[in-house]
């Protein structure tokens, strides 16, 4: 039996029996490349496993994601940008006239990854062609993902561009900066799926495409990703073989979730299924949060035991060999650790500064033991005047002399007075008519 055979039938064991594969897409890779120490979501999502449904049934379910709105919102203005035969996105890429459009319906995703090779090959030079949700093929960690760009254009020049469509707004030329980012990661992924198809055709620069400002009509603006390129490319080098971490697992363990048979209400026991996690070391950290569905358990776990990195990254990258909190409180009271470690030493200093600052506290004055505190001079408020109210007249109406009355104030001719800019128009107030 084949490698990639024994490893599918492997996959198939995590995922459990007769359940459907979650897809894994360039925002899970990207989440992934971020952090290519976490071996439990690598092998997690090589094996298509839900990991929100495993985390609801763990206790703890995942708090982030894309409301219904949103995702409908996100459809609607793709197909705006794609009607008519995708002539606004060609506005945007400042070409002229219409493009070619390749048909890359195939039977399955095999089919598909083969249908947009052709199309990418057999693109007229001279010509613009767009690729309308092209399926591509991507190799990380042993395993074979598949994704699909929103589109990739190819130039008249040969040169291939990924298009990333979102429906968060671009408000006077700018837009939110880790929104951006997130794109500019996912599209990383993206270029290098394309580049195992042919290297150095695909711009280090894609096109972002969003709304404009407030309204539903799309812009757009080109965004270097080179950073995300080169970091997407050596974090996927890191990723520990697929193959290697299922090898080391049980043959028996299994993320199968063992649902009723109407596929609604999992019945495996929690303590059973925690077990089978716990299994696949992983790597957590407080960025896991906003991309990871299993975050909220990891952090449990990780706090639960006492380990340093659920205080973040750079933290942990400064305590070297300490990994808990117990050993990093005992290397700071002395009782364990050693001296010539600068981390040793800076937790040591640090210990003996805050034993200094509680002393001088404790031995300040305070005014439970009868000694005076002192206080800050403040210089005396002067008294505000009380404006006197003007007396009312001894003729007329009452009104005229009142200023909280109901009714406007009159001038001389008997008409009411105006307010406003000087050009007879009345001032216009919030929350009612001018």
């Amino acid at each position: 039996m084949s490698t990639t055979h024994s490893l599918r039938e492997r996959l198939a064991v995590l995922r459990g029996p007769g359940t459907t594969p979650r897809p894994m897409d360039a925002r899970a890779l990207a989440a992934l490349a971020a952090n290519p120490g976490c071996k439990r979501r690598a092998v997690m999502d090589a094996a298509g496993v839900d990991k929100g449904a495993v985390a609801e049934a763990l206790g703890s379910p995942a708090r982030f994601g894309q409301s219904r709105f949103a995702f409908s919102r996100g459809h609607a203005f793709e197909a705006r940008v794609k009607a008519d035969g995708c002539a606004e996105l060609l506005r945007l890429l400042g070409a002229e006239g219409r493009a070619a459009l390749p048909d890359l319906a195939a039977p399955g995703p095999e089919g598909r990854v083969a249908r947009t090779r052709m199309a990418l090959a057999e693109a007229a030079p001279g010509a613009w062609t767009l690729l309308d949700h092209p399926l591509l093929a991507l190799d990380v960690a042993g395993s074979t993902v598949h994704l699909e760009p929103d589109a990739v254009a190819v130039a008249p020049d040969g040169s291939w561009t990924v298009v990333e469509i979102k429906s968060f707004p671009i408000l006077d030329g700018g837009a939110d900066a880790m929104k951006v980012g997130a794109a500019a990661r996912q599209s990383a992924v993206y270029v290098l799926a394309l580049d195992a198809v042919a290297a150095g055709r695909t711009r280090a620069d894609i096109l972002l495409v969003c709304p404009k400002d407030f309204s539903n009509l799309p812009t757009a603006d080109r965004v270097d990703i080179r950073k995300q390129l080169a970091v997407t490319r050596r974090q996927l080098t890191r990723l520990t073989r697929i193959s290697d971490i299922a090898g080391l697992l049980p043959e028996d363990t299994t993320f199968d979730l063992a649902y009723t048979p109407d596929g609604r209400t999992p019945t495996r026991p929690r303590a059973e299924l925690a077990a089978a996690v716990e299994l696949v070391p992983a790597a957590y950290a407080p960025e896991c949060l906003s991309t990871c569905e299993l975050a909220f358990h990891c952090r449990d776990r990780s706090r639960a035991a006492g380990r340093v990195e659920a205080l973040g990254r750079s933290l942990r990258g400064e305590l070297g060999d300490l990994t808990t909190v117990e050993a990093v409180l005992a290397a700071a009271h002395g009782r364990a650790g050693d001296p010539r470690d600068p981390a040793v030493s800076a937790l040591r200093r640090a210990a003996a500064l805050r034993a200094e600052a509680l002393a001088a506290g404790a031995d300040a004055p305070s005014a439970a033991d009868g000694a005076p505190v002192p206080t800050p001079a403040t210089a005396p408020v002067p008294a505000v005047p009380t404006p006197a109210r003007p007396p009312a007249p001894e003729t007329g109406d009452l009104r005229d002399a009142r200023p909280d009355s109901d009714e406007p104030a009159r001038d001389r001719t008997g008409g009411p007075t105006r307010t406003g800019t000087g050009t007879g128009a009345p001032t216009r107030t919030a929350g009612g008519p001018a």
